[in-house]
């Protein structure tokens, strides 16, 4: 491997099957990514919308997890949605991976009901005291892509039996899923995680439907009370992506 190589490769995150570059996005490779690519309901799915993509890799774990499913990646970022193109181009899958550089509200205008289903892990915090970095901000405040706009768009761009999965922070999601309830949505599927099984949630997987479903609700605790090992659970649901599994 070249010095240019091993330079790029500590740019990113390398998993079992696709590496990941994300030196160029604001936001980084983490955990919450991570849930939801590996999460996401997939099983009859063709076609899936991956909301604020950033690196692409949401979409890179889709597309790892369903060999028959095409995934369009819509990221309003110019040099996020450039890395995560370069991203698909350089994995296995590239053939069913698609970077659209706009803005979900333009994309969504275009793109009636299309897709089974439909993935973000979307801006949290409420526009406040911002930091100084101009695409940090974008990627974490909802200044420009409110929770209310994101979930008008889902509804725009999902299928009639379709489904919309998100993560977000645990008193956030709470928030929102009584903000989609309340706007027509109906929740399909509710984790509640925490950190240790003994400890407070600190983030929530969301799965949306369109149509009246009975709410599947499920607990998820990452770490053993040790605070160092993963769980069981949370080790299944990482073991094809973590090189360490």
């Amino acid at each position: 491997m070249s010095n240019q190589q091993k330079k790029y490769r500590k740019g990113g995150f390398t998993f079992k099957n696709f590496f990941v570059a994300h030196d160029r996005c604001a936001m980084k490779v983490g955990t919450d990514g991570v849930l939801l690519g590996a999460w996401a309901p997939i099983d009859g799915v063709n076609k899936a919308l991956d909301i604020g993509s950033g690196s692409g890799l949401i979409a890179l774990m889709l597309a790892q997890r369903n060999e028959s499913l095409t995934v369009d990646a819509v990221e309003l970022d110019v040099d996020a949605a450039q890395q995560a193109q370069d991203n698909f181009v350089e994995s296995k899958w590239a053939a069913r991976l698609q970077v659209v550089n706009q803005n979900i509200i333009q994309f969504s205008e275009q793109a009636r009901n299309q897709y089974d289903l439909i993935v973000s892990n979307p801006p949290y915090f409420e526009p406040a005291v911002l930091c100084r970095d101009e695409k940090r901000d974008q990627a974490r405040y909802t200044g420009t892509l409110t929770h209310e706009i994101l979930l008008n768009c889902a509804k725009k761009c999902l299928a009639k039996q379709g489904l919309f999965c998100l993560i977000l922070p645990y008193e956030i999601g709470e928030n929102v899923e009584v903000m989609a309830l309340n706007s027509g949505w109906f929740t399909a599927f509710r984790i509640n995680i925490s950190d240790k099984a003994k400890t407070p949630c600190h983030r929530i997987l969301l799965g949306f439907k369109r149509e009246q479903v009975v709410t599947m609700i499920s607990t998820l605790a990452l770490k053993e009370e040790n605070g160092h090992d993963y769980t069981e659970d949370f080790q299944q649901l990482i073991r094809p992506f973590y090189l360490k599994y």
